[in-house]
């Protein structure tokens, strides 16, 4: 699962590098790292969920 959101996150930040989204807050190329930012927090949200829930 962490591996499939790995993978949608990285090709919506490719995708904003070449067309920007036009997602409030994300209207400029150079804003990827705002997709990065809040794909750390799903990773993390994933992993501390996997622990606690097993």
């Amino acid at each position: 699962m962490t591996k499939l959101i790995a993978l949608l996150l990285i090709l919506a930040m490719a995708i904003q590098l070449i067309k920007p989204l036009g997602v409030p807050g994300l209207q400029r190329r150079m804003d990827f790292w705002k997709i990065a930012l809040i794909a750390f927090a799903i990773w993390a949200v994933a992993l501390i969920g996997r622990d606690v829930f097993v």
